[in-house]
């Protein structure tokens, strides 16, 4: 575990690289964006102008405690650069996140953001998307009626597997920032994501899911190898 933080740590140093002075970032959420954030911070100490849009509540609190300066998505308009992690990543950098649940307010930022950098340890890398299950962001309302036009959303995107309700540590519902419920689709392997994408977006009742497809512009993997830095073929 530890070398795999150190991993995480190498590669949110990497991305500093990308920040320059006067930027606007989102500010991801996850263990890999906490490396980033802290390491932001020692920059800021010492003299670097930036501001931050934290996805999270979780992300906004750390920010506030290191010194960060932040402020909202709409005091600031258009983002120079986000900076997150991911849970895999994929094929021309399609990605899986939201295990941290902060899919919805993740995705409004890199959407909002001019480029996305994602930072991960090399294990995050894989050939097809779908190891990681696919975090499904949905109301509370008719959850088991979802469910069921999610099973056959994912049928047509010829993808099948588990859906299992997220849990928080004391086994009551997880509920996100936005005050939303989290189906985990265990899928195993998403043979076309943006297929996918499509017919699971198309569910009433669906939020938002965690596959983000042409959003990122490069990728930070860092293993036993050193630094590798991945960009998104146009």
């Amino acid at each position: 575990m530890a070398v795999a933080e150190d991993f995480k740590r190498r590669a949110a140093a990497r991305a500093l690289d990308y920040v320059s002075d006067g930027m606007r970032l989102g500010l991801g959420t996850g263990s890999t964006a906490r490396h980033f954030v802290e390491l932001l911070a020692e920059k800021v100490h010492g003299g670097l102008n930036i501001i931050g849009v934290p996805t999270s509540e979780q992300t906004l609190a750390q920010a506030v405690e290191l010194g960060v300066p932040i402020a909202t998505l709409d005091e600031v308009g258009e983002l120079d650069l986000c900076i997150d992690g991911a849970d895999e990543v994929g094929p021309q950098l399609a990605l899986i996140k939201g295990g941290g649940g902060a899919l919805l307010r993740e995705k409004i930022v890199a959407q909002a953001s001019r480029n996305m950098i994602v930072i991960a340890d090399d294990t995050k890398k894989v050939d097809v998307l779908g190891r990681f299950p696919l975090p499904v962001e949905v109301v509370d309302f008719g959850l088991a009626s979802i469910s069921r036009s999610l099973k056959a959303a994912f049928a047509r995107a010829g993808c099948s597997g588990a859906l299992t309700q997220r849990k928080d540590q004391d086994g009551h519902a997880f509920v996100t920032d936005q005050g939303h419920l989290i189906l985990d689709a265990h899928l195993g392997a998403i043979p076309d994501p943006a297929a996918l994408a499509s017919a699971v977006a198309e569910v009433p009742g669906v939020v938002e899911h965690g596959l983000f497809i042409g959003l990122a512009s490069r990728v930070i993997l860092a293993g036993t190898g050193g630094i590798v830095v991945l960009e998104r073929q146009n």
